[in-house]
């Protein structure tokens, strides 16, 4: 899907295109570039490498990384989820409750959430910039699980304030993002 451009392009009018689009796109159709998606992520070195994956607890439209997050897990990855502080700072706990040290947080992959992305590995996205300002400082290798149809062919809106991601992993392809 192109994103838009003049009065349309703004983020909220890109979530509620996506919104009302992949709703309709078939389960079966879905669940079969979910699973690319999932083959995709295999050839990518730093998850090949990571002993920590960032997951996350996936919102209405953006990707389900579930089926993912087993599969590291069966790996024998250590998978921890973001936690919000009253804040609005994210940090991120390991399933048994503990936090990642900084030696696990530094050699880990990080799954970003979005609707869709663009070649620079910019986004849009549900959330309130929460994980951007955890991006902003986070030193390993941020990834972006997408179905090719969500990811646009013109670039997306963004502030100075967005955190772009390094790959992006598609049913078709992984790519750098250029910088």
């Amino acid at each position: 899907m192109a994103s838009f451009y003049g009065e349309d392009a703004s983020k909220s009018a890109l979530v509620n295109a996506y919104d009302t689009l992949l709703p309709t796109i078939a389960p079966k159709h879905k669940a079969r570039l979910d699973r690319e998606v999932g083959r995709n992520i295999s050839a990518l070195a730093a998850y090949r490498d990571a002993e920590l994956i960032l997951a996350y607890k996936f919102s209405r439209e953006e990707f389900d990384a579930t089926a993912i997050i087993e599969q590291a897990k069966a790996e024998g990855k250590l998978i921890a989820y973001p936690k919000m502080a009253r804040n609005g700072a994210i940090t991120y706990v390991l399933e048994d409750g503990s936090e990642p040290t900084e030696e696990q947080l530094a050699a880990s992959l990080c799954f970003v959430p979005g609707l869709c992305f663009d070649a620079e590995g910019y986004r849009v996205a549900y959330g309130a910039g929460y994980m951007d300002n955890f991006l902003r400082s986070y030193e390993g290798v941020k990834v972006g699980l997408v179905r090719s149809l969500n990811i646009s062919s013109n670039p997306l809106p963004h502030g100075d304030h967005d955190e772009r991601v390094d790959v992006l992993v598609s049913d078709s392809a992984v790519w750098m993002c250029r910088r």
